[in-house]
């Protein structure tokens, strides 16, 4: 299924939808992407028939960032401010979110893709935080969320710098897990989608929680929430479809309870 929207495409494809942003030319970030990706968000985590989502970028942009012209007449108070409540809840989205970047993907954008699970990249695509030539910084998440993905040195160059980092130093710093050719890019990230879908959406769920609770807030609540979880998925359906899958040599089929 595929549903065509002004901003976003969806397509659904078993238990992984795709969203694609649709802003063209660059695919900034205006108040009305903003506000469709935060209903997105919010209803796809809410849909028992998604589990995982692939996010990506039309043409040769993932995004470009916070699209400028939109705020030259009414300033950029509310983008900055709605930018900054709708990309926390794109990072605590409850399901595993895999980041395909397809191509530029700066500023604003870099910053959403930081709110994935998982980011690949095409071979040519770029990524940087160009912030600081326009004499401001990053301000949806880039200053906290970038350290934690590349470690604080290479996040400090790069933010400081304004530079464009290729595909093959994001994998080598850890930004992105792996880059592909770009005409394989989309097949790939459906394919590791494919593969999550097929794990138990409860324990996905639950593994998410404590990797972001321990990384974001404080490990020992991480260790916390990794005990009550572990304790609480052993005595669900999917525990029991798996064990019983393990004795008889076949496929689990997880259901979700």
């Amino acid at each position: 299924m595929t549903t065509e929207g002004e901003l976003l495409r969806e397509r659904r494809e078993g238990f992984v939808a795709t969203i694609t942003i649709s802003h063209p030319p660059v695919n900034a970030m205006s108040v009305e992407l903003l506000q469709a990706l935060d209903e997105a968000f919010a209803r796809l985590g809410d849909d028992p028939e998604v589990r995982v989502v692939v996010l990506t970028g039309e043409g040769m942009f993932f995004s470009a960032g916070a699209d400028l012209r939109s705020v030259m007449h009414t300033g950029p108070a509310a983008l900055l401010q709605l930018g900054r409540e709708v990309y926390p809840r794109i990072a605590a989205f409850p399901k595993p979110l895999i980041a395909a970047v397809n191509g530029l993907c700066l500023g604003g954008g870099l910053e959403l893709a930081l709110c994935a699970d998982i980011r690949l990249a095409a071979q040519s695509a770029k990524f940087g935080q160009p912030e600081i030539n326009l004499g401001i910084i990053p301000g949806w998440g880039g200053t906290q969320r970038l350290p934690a993905a590349i470690g604080a040195q290479r996040a400090r160059e790069l933010i400081y710098s304004g530079r464009q980092m290729r595909a093959a130093e994001a994998v080598e710093s850890g930004l992105v897990l792996r880059s592909y050719p770009d005409d394989e890019l989309r097949d790939q990230a459906m394919n590791l989608a494919r593969g999550l879908a097929e794990k138990p959406p409860l324990a996905l769920a639950a593994a998410k929680e404590a990797i972001s609770a321990g990384l974001e807030r404080d490990q020992a609540e991480g260790y916390l929430l990794e005990g009550e979880a572990m304790g609480r998925l052993a005595l669900t359906q999917d525990a029991a479809e798996g064990i019983m899958a393990m004795f008889e040599k076949r496929r689990p089929k997880f259901q979700g309870r």
